[in-house]
């Protein structure tokens, strides 16, 4: 049975240096920011190692997730008119554009692969384990913390809330484009978010554009090419990720030689042996223990 945790007496705010404010009015959505495995993702960043090329490239997926959220939110304001958009399917997709990126771990590409880890299985496993994100999402009634999971791994039999978190025209995509460039210092990846959202309509199970609107997600289109080419594939970045994942995979041969650490790498324990690695031990990895190790 779902059952609402309905709205907050006051909204919380958050200031935001792309989207100028951020607004939570629900208590699902507050209390889900205030769980210590959401607070963890102030601790890694969005872009990896590019602050080595964009020095102002510091921002974390904490900032991302919140701005996915906030994009979410005001999309479900432009189609509130149509009968898709009852208050589970809202609380749905908030829940899910907030938590979608829950489960990466530190300098996240570089760390998967050199662990054979995925994200996107981590992400389901703190929706659906002994965590507080799935202690505040199974208060919403029985069932709900595995929609939400649905959702993110592109499961979920309602394929409308499916593609606007996850499509060639979702709210992810929206904001990481935007903060990207905004913290990398380049213009490539700003396009009119504004009249995007306006022209945006659901029809089905997909999102469609109004056909007044092409040109606008035509920028669009062409902004993230350039993000591309120009920010993600950095020659300089690449160059920084293929070092850190030398790094760490030295660290794992050290490991398995027999080799005697100065000082006991006890974080990296759980993971160098692969099949010791629990929620509990992944959730304690960020990049900071990765800079102290």
């Amino acid at each position: 049975m779902y059952t609402s945790r309905g709205q907050l007496s006051g909204s919380k705010v958050f200031k935001d240096p792309v989207h100028r404010y951020i607004y939570v009015y629900d208590h699902l959505i507050w209390e889900l920011i205030n769980t210590k495995e959401f607070q963890r993702l102030r601790r890694i960043k969005q872009l990896g190692t590019s602050f080595l090329t964009f020095h102002g490239a510091e921002h974390t997926r904490f900032h991302h997730s919140l701005g996915v959220y906030e994009i979410a939110r005001q999309l479900i304001d432009q189609f509130h008119q149509y009968p898709e958009w009852d208050d589970r399917n809202r609380e749905l997709l908030l829940a899910a554009a907030l938590l979608h990126d829950v489960g990466h771990g530190p300098f996240s590409h570089a760390f998967e692969h050199v662990f054979s880890v995925r994200h996107e299985v981590w992400t389901e496993r703190i929706i659906l384990g002994d965590t507080e994100v799935n202690t505040v999402l199974s208060e919403m009634g029985v069932g709900f913390p595995e929609e939400v999971a649905a959702i993110i791994n592109k499961t979920h039999p309602n394929r409308l809330l499916v593609n606007m978190l996850s499509s060639q025209l979702d709210v992810d995509r929206m904001d990481y484009l935007l903060r990207d460039a905004h913290f990398a210092g380049v213009s490539y990846g700003k396009f009119d978010l504004e009249r995007m959202l306006r022209v945006l309509r659901p029809d089905e199970d997909q999102v469609v554009v109004k056909q007044s609107g092409m040109h606008t997600i035509e920028d669009y289109i062409m902004r993230r090419y350039q993000m591309y080419w120009q920010v993600y594939l950095h020659p300089a970045t690449r160059s920084s990720d293929l070092l850190l994942k030398a790094v760490l995979e030295r660290a794992q041969e050290l490991y398995e030689s027999g080799y005697t650490f100065n000082m006991e790498p006890r974080h990296f324990l759980p993971i160098f042996n692969r099949e010791d690695m629990t929620l509990a031990h992944y959730l304690k990895l960020d990049e900071t223990v990765v800079y102290f190790y």
